[in-house]
């Protein structure tokens, strides 16, 4: 009973922290684009993405690797298997020992290539300034990434929920703060730093203190083989991920401009702020999957095709009312956003991809078909590349949101084809509840549209919403008992 209180208070601490998280973001990005034009965007978002990039060369999946081998350690002590060997008996401590170990080479590594680079890519003094600055938050971010990791070993999401939010709120009040009195982009993504450096410390010190760990690296080599064998296969996975999401933002400045770049994220934004419903939603998933692979398989289908049905009744009418009011969504930021239309109304088509390539995923790791998975990534990345490669110098944002609606198509193409191999999908049940929710999707659209000049935004948008969900129940593309049936699955894995 105990263990299941855990997990519960765990859950509603993520759930929680996920959504203000996004909330805070969302808004921060909103009072940033306010006040800054497209080309200073841009620069501050390149700095960013580039970075981001290259701190996955510093985890590389140690992050997933110290939380399931700490959670099995427990509070454990003792020595080493041979690498590749399993073994219960290493402790928390020497796994973090050993991880800070492969950390610090990687970190400096890391920094000096992204140094290098953003030389020989003869950029100007000011995006190479934001650049280095941004690399300041990469190694803070990476280092408490791990540290996060190792507590959440310990069954603890609570103080990494807090800090999630605590860091979001920083970087939106130092921000608004050097936007207030007009600092410069220095000073705000300075913001940035200063809230990793507070993640980095506050993770750090519940290390020291809470679990009495200590933080001194071990260069022990059998230790550091063992978890880079463990870690390979994440690494991939996650280096793949981590390029095919933020390549984009860079192609874009190499290929167009700053402009483009700002253009852009207008789009990526609204995505990223809608991603915290299917990765809440797949949090639950994922266990329920894991646990009929083993127990019970012909559960699966019935509970993937409701999780596909239930991804798909939320992102397509979504996607189509941003479509629609792309215009009014605009004018929240400033005029000079205006060429952002095109590029949204673009992207918001690879956001019902996007969703529905969770439940996929999610299965293939539960099937234990996590090399299909990396090699589904990488065939994605090859194709994203060549796609921005081609698009971006001719149509320039909008180029980047085609690449990224082809390619999520790509994805979730590769992986549902091959869930269909593993499990017996509900082809024909899928398809009809597809073509409920368009028509549903369809008279809501008719609806906004109409009123997208008599009324409020938030007041169309709640009206359109309303419409869709008694629509949609009118058609029967969902019932009250296929909601309760999902979350009772849910219930009886923990």
């Amino acid at each position: 009973m105990e263990k299941i209180a855990n997990i519960a208070k765990n859950t509603s601490y993520f759930t929680i922290a996920l959504v203000l998280q996004k909330i805070i973001s969302f808004t921060y990005f909103t009072i940033l684009a306010r006040n800054l034009i497209p080309e200073d965007l841009g620069k501050y978002y390149f700095a960013i993405s580039f970075t981001t990039i290259f701190a996955i060369f510093i985890d590389l999946g140690l992050a997933n690797i110290l939380t399931r081998e700490v959670a099995k350690a427990g509070l454990s002590s003792g020595g080493l298997a041979q690498a590749g060997d399993r073994t219960d008996d290493i402790s928390p401590q020497k796994l973090l020992s050993v991880a800070i170990a492969i950390k610090l080479p990687l970190a400096l590594l890391s920094t000096l290539t992204v140094i290098i680079l953003i030389n020989l890519l003869d950029y100007q003094p000011l995006t190479r300034l934001l650049v280095y600055i941004s690399s300041i938050s990469m190694i803070l971010d990476s280092f408490a990434l791990a540290f996060f990791s190792v507590i959440r070993g310990f069954h603890n999401l609570k103080y990494e929920s807090i800090a999630s939010v605590i860091f979001q709120l920083i970087a939106l009040v130092i921000g608004v703060t050097a936007l207030k009195f007009d600092l410069g982009l220095t000073a705000v993504i300075s913001a940035f730093a200063l809230a990793s450096l507070f993640s980095f410390t506050f993770s750090l010190l519940l290390l020291k203190f809470r679990w009495h760990l200590s933080l001194k690296p071990l260069y022990d080599r059998t230790a550091i083989k063992w978890l880079a064998v463990l870690t390979l296969p994440f690494a991939l996975y996650a280096v793949f991920q981590r390029l095919y999401t933020y390549l984009d933002t860079v192609f874009l400045s190499l290929l167009a401009d700053d402009r483009q770049v700002g253009l852009y994220q207008i789009a990526f934004k609204i995505i990223l702020a809608f991603q915290f419903l299917p990765m809440a939603f797949t949090a639950s998933l994922y266990p329920a999957f894991a646990s009929y692979w083993q127990k019970n398989r012909k559960q699966l289908p019935v509970t993937f095709e409701r999780a596909m049905k239930y991804l798909m009744i939320i992102s397509i009418p979504i996607s189509a009312g941003i479509i629609i009011l792309a215009g009014r969504i605009i004018l929240l930021f400033r005029p000079e956003y205006e060429a952002a239309v095109p590029p949204l109304r673009l992207a918001m088509v690879s956001l019902v991809f996007l969703f529905l390539n969770f439940p996929p995923g999610a299965l293939l790791n539960a099937c234990d078909c996590q090399k299909i998975n990396t090699r589904h990534m990488a065939i994605t990345l090859i194709a994203s590349i060549i796609l921005n490669i081609t698009l971006i110098p001719k149509f320039g944002a909008a180029g980047a949101s085609l690449t990224l609606v082809l390619s999520s198509l790509v994805l979730f193409t590769l992986n549902f084809l091959t869930v269909r191999r593993i499990i017996a999908t509900k082809d024909k049940s899928l398809a009809l509840t597809f073509l409920k929710i368009m028509l549903s999707t369809t008279l809501m659209a008719a609806l906004i549209y109409i009123l997208k000049s008599q009324l409020n935004i938030f007041i169309n948008v709640i009206i359109g919403g309303a419409f869709y969900f008694g629509a949609l129940y009118l058609f029967r593309g969902f019932r009250k008992e296929d909601v309760a049936s999902i979350f009772l699955s849910f219930k009886k894995t923990i």
